[in-house]
């Protein structure tokens, strides 16, 4: 399974939605995902690919992590798997 379609597993059950109901210019908000299940989203992304996020959920903006879209957070999750594995 490619990184994008892990992610997109990951943002659907955060969201009760089908895979197929996550498109990859989705935001949060777009997917009904709140604050706190975004904070549960970035732990499954953690686990799930056994990264460091470099994500503050107090101030999101300030983050390294781009969580604009779902394709901006594949992206950055492939960033930081090349990273952290490289």
């Amino acid at each position: 399974m490619s990184t994008q379609d892990q992610i997109i597993k990951i943002l659907a059950e955060q969201a009760l939605l089908e895979p197929s109901d996550v498109a990859l210019t989705d935001s949060f908000e777009e997917l009904g995902i709140d604050s706190l299940a975004l904070v549960e989203s970035i732990f499954a992304i953690e686990e799930e690919f056994d990264i460091s996020v470099p994500f503050n959920a107090n101030n999101p903006e300030e983050s390294d992590f781009d969580i604009s879209s779902v394709k901006a957070i594949v992206t950055a999750v492939d960033r930081l798997i090349a990273e952290q594995k490289g």
